[in-house]
């Protein structure tokens, strides 16, 4: 496939170590059927869990405003959330890589239902230091709903891996659309438990992560990351015993068989740390200019869509728009981003991921320039975050499909976990900028400022196009 034909290089990978124990007779299973069980498992958890993420995200900074009278603290709600998923993404996938899908993804899924549970004891206490404790914690929740994308491309095939991710991103649409309207139903829950109001929506939220952990605790069997593993491991293993016997037939022919027998293997080497795993999968990405541009366009794209929609609802505000036309600019957007992400994926896998992404890019372009200049007009600021959440869609199949397929499978588990940690923290740094750029240049300078980003992603993108040309 001429997307990643540069995406190995066999000089920088080291040899892989062994895969986790196996069950007996897991490496020979019905593969497509085991596929079609992990996808539909995975997209369930994604509905429920995706209730108790959605439920929250106005709720944590309602409640943190409750207690400080401050709004720039209310801010500090979103952004803790986003630090812990940038945090716990790593170990998560680390997690994974050692235990399997079905062990990572369910501590992901406790830890967030912990932090909420922290968060609820934070709001009887009044102890606002504790509540972003467990907004923190709560950012795991971000971290498996992330990883949970990857966990469907581990048995996908090359014609259908970018349909398969794109099915569990749109399930989390459920639950983005559900979950901001438990607010109201909250509120009788908070006051029969002697809460402030926002805290009633976090009671749902340890029921539906509590739910996401039995969902893939019980039900994600057999671990679709450990069956590749083995899956790997026996390949390797064929191809090892292949290349064994070649050399000893042709060795036959110039030397003593008594030689033959003289070689005994060296004792096996340990495995590496966690550190020099990071450190390894590192360079691996730097050395594969396919993989390297797959990381650039999650990163950087999620940049874009983070910096411009943290200030959509501050604009809109400052122009008189009702909080009924912001709550819905930010459903177009969330249904940009999610409800057509199973046509991204098709139109990924037929036409070719770094066509994908490049369209993602000349998307991200037609969004800052309506939004950019739409000045009072709410149609147009509307149409433009719904362009921006096109663009991240585009940009986040695209370039996760690109990044998996261009990863060796013994770096792949953490160059996954890094990709979701750099995407988090540059979240992070977009939302905290753009209130700065805002009162700099403008809500035009902003976008203008989010459009810059998208010329280093093109600028990879010919690259890779142009290599495989000459391949």
């Amino acid at each position: 496939m001429s997307e990643s034909t540069d995406a190995l290089p066999t000089d920088s990978i080291p040899p892989p170590e062994a895969a986790p124990a196996v069950p007996v007779g897991l490496v020979d299973p019905d593969l497509p059927v085991v596929q079609r069980h992990t996808v539909r498992v995975l997209m369930s958890a994604q509905v429920v869990a995706g209730i108790g993420m959605g439920s929250m995200l106005a709720s944590g900074a309602l409640l943190i405003e409750h207690f400080t009278g401050s709004e720039a603290m209310a801010g500090f709600a979103t952004t803790s959330t986003t630090l812990g998923a940038a945090l716990l993404s790593v170990p998560l996938a680390a997690l994974s890589r050692a235990r399997g899908r079905r062990f990572g993804l369910s501590v992901g899924w406790l830890i967030a239902a912990g932090g909420a549970l922290v968060v609820l004891l934070a709001a009887w206490l009044g102890w606002v230091p504790l509540m972003l404790l467990g907004t923190l914690l709560v950012g795991s929740g971000t971290a498996s709903n992330l990883q949970s994308r990857y966990a469907a491309t581990d048995l996908a095939e090359d014609a259908t891996r970018a349909r398969s991710l794109s099915l569990v991103v749109w399930s989390t649409t459920v639950g983005s659309v559900i979950g901001p309207n438990l607010s109201g139903p909250g509120e009788p829950v908070a006051r029969a438990l002697g809460l402030p109001e926002a805290a009633g929506t976090f009671v749902f939220s340890v029921a539906a992560f509590g739910l996401g952990w039995a969902i893939i605790w019980f039900l994600l069997r057999p671990d679709p990351l450990l069956l590749a593993q083995a899956r790997d491991a026996a390949g390797n293993a064929a191809g090892s015993t292949a290349r064994k016997a070649a050399a000893r037939e042709a060795a036959r022919s110039t030397a003593p068989a008594a030689a033959l027998d003289t070689h005994q293997a060296g004792p096996t080497a340990p495995a590496p740390g966690f550190t020099a795993r990071m450190r390894s999968a590192m360079r691996h990405v730097m050395a594969s200019p396919a993989a390297l541009f797959g990381l650039a366009a999650l990163v950087l794209g999620h940049a874009v869509m983070v910096s411009v929609m943290t200030m959509t609802p501050i604009h809109l505000a400052h122009h008189g728009a009702a909080l009924s036309v912001v709550g819905f600019t930010i459903s177009l957007h969330i249904a940009g981003m999610y409800a057509l992400s199973p046509l991204v994926g098709w139109l990924t896998d037929r036409a070719g991921r770094a066509q994908v992404i490049l369209l993602g890019q000349a998307v991200y372009l037609c969004a800052a320039l309506l939004a950019g200049t739409a000045g009072d007009r709410q149609w147009a600021i509307a149409g433009g975050l719904f362009l921006l959440g096109l663009g991240w869609s585009c940009a986040t199949v695209a370039g996760s499909t690109l990044l998996t397929e261009s990863t060796a499978p013994e770096h792949r588990s953490e160059v996954q976990g890094m990709s979701d940690t750099l995407m988090n923290l540059v979240g992070a740094a977009g939302g905290a900028l753009s209130g700065g750029l805002v009162a700099v240049a403008g809500w035009g300078g902003l976008n203008a400022a989010a459009a810059v980003l998208v010329v280093p992603v093109g600028i990879l993108a010919a690259a890779h196009l142009a290599r495989g040309r000459r391949a």
